[in-house]
C-alpha cells in the first residue's frame, strides 16, 4: 500500500526525518519491510508547519521519493516541529500530483495508508454524501481524498476522531450496500499543525501496521550515547507505518481498532468504532 510518517515536537530538519533514521521513511520507499508490497514508488509528498502562513507548505511529486533530488534538497533546509510525509503505492488509480498524500484543506493535512475494497463500486455514493461545498476541492480520484472529504464534511475541523469515525462508517455502510464484506482498511492521520491524530482500523480486524515511537526522555536514559536521541526533545512524538530503526523498546505498536491522539508531550489511546452518519 503505501508507508506515512507524522511528527510533532521541537523543530527539525526534513532531513532528520526523512533521510537519516537507519529505516528511513524514504529508504522505506524501497525497502518496506512491513508494507503489502517493498516498494512504494508511485509519488511522495510531505506537508509541514513553519508559522510563515497560515496554511501548511505541501510539496507533491509523482517522482519516487529515492529518485527526487528537489526533495532531497528541500529536506536539508526546511525546519518544522509539525511534520506529514508519505510514499505512496497506488491501488489502481492514477500516478499524479493530486493523487499524493498529504491531502491539505486550510490549516488541515491528512494521510491514509490502506484502501476501500472495490471503491468504484460505490464511489458515487460515498462523494454525494460530501458536503457541496467541498466537493469542488476534490482535485485527484484517489479513495483516500474522498474519505477526507467525507470526515471534513462530518466535522474534522470540529472533532477530528468523531468525524473519522463517520466517514468510516459511511464506507462500511455503502460497501456493504454493494456487497463488499470488508470495505475499510487502513491507518488514517489528520493534523491542524497543533494536535495530531492517528486512527488504525479495518473491517476485516487486520489492519495495516502502525506504531509511535516511546518517552524520549526515558530512552535517553537508557541509551545515553545514541545520538539521535539527543536531537529529540522530549515532547518529541513520531507515529509512523513501520519503525524508523530496530533500536529495542523504541517503538510501541497501536492497537487495532485504536484512535491515537496527540497534543504536546501528551497522548492518548481511545478504541476507535465506525459511527453512523448524523442527519
Amino acid at each position: 500500500m503505501c508507508r506515512w510518517l507524522a511528527y510533532s515536537g521541537a523543530p527539525v530538519t526534513l532531513d532528520d526525518l526523512l533521510y537519516k533514521p537507519a529505516n528511513s521513511l524514504v529508504l522505506q520507499s524501497r525497502h518496506s519491510h512491513l508494507g503489502v508490497e517493498p516498494t512504494n514508488g508511485d509519488g511522495f509528498g510531505v506537508g509541514w508547519y513553519d508559522g510563515h502562513a497560515p496554511e501548511p507548505g505541501l510539496f507533491r511529486s509523482t517522482e519516487p521519493a529515492w529518485n527526487d533530488r528537489n526533495l532531497r534538497e528541500l529536506a536539508r533546509h526546511v525546519r518544522s516541529g509539525t511534520v506529514f510525509a508519505h510514499v505512496r503505492a497506488t491501488t489502481g488509480t492514477a500516478v499524479q500530483q493530486t493523487n499524493c498524500h498529504p491531502f491539505r484543506h486550510d490549516r488541515w493535512l491528512f494521510m491514509h495508508n490502506g484502501s476501500l475494497d472495490r471503491f468504484p463500486t460505490y464511489k458515487r455514493d460515498l462523494q454525494l454524501a460530501v458536503d457541496p461545498a467541498l466537493f469542488p476541492t476534490i482535485e485527484g480520484t484517489t479513495d483516500s481524498e474522498t474519505v477526507f472529504h467525507l470526515a471534513l464534511t462530518a466535522g474534522l475541523t470540529d472533532d477530528p476522531p468523531a468525524a473519522m469515525a463517520v466517514a468510516v462508517g459511511q464506507v462500511e455502510e455503502a460497501g456493504r450496500r454493494h456487497g463488499v464484506d470488508f470495505p475499510f482498511q487502513g491507518t488514517l492521520a489528520a493534523t491542524d499543525g497543533h494536535r495530531m491524530w492517528a486512527v488504525r482500523y479495518s473491517s476485516e480486524g487486520r489492519s495495516r501496521s502502525l506504531f509511535r515511537n516511546a518517552d524520549v526522555s526515558v530512552l535517553r536514559q537508557h541509551y545515553p550515547d545514541h545520538p539521535a536521541l539527543h536531537e529529540l526533545s522530549d515532547d518529541a512524538r513520531i507515529i509512523v507505518s513501520e519503525p524508523l530503526g530496530e533500536l529495542r523498546g523504541a517503538w510501541l505498536e497501536v492497537p487495532e481498532g485504536t484512535c491515537l491522539a496527540v497534543d504536546g508531550a501528551d497522548e492518548e489511546l481511545r478504541p476507535f468504532e465506525p459511527a453512523p452518519a448524523t442527519t
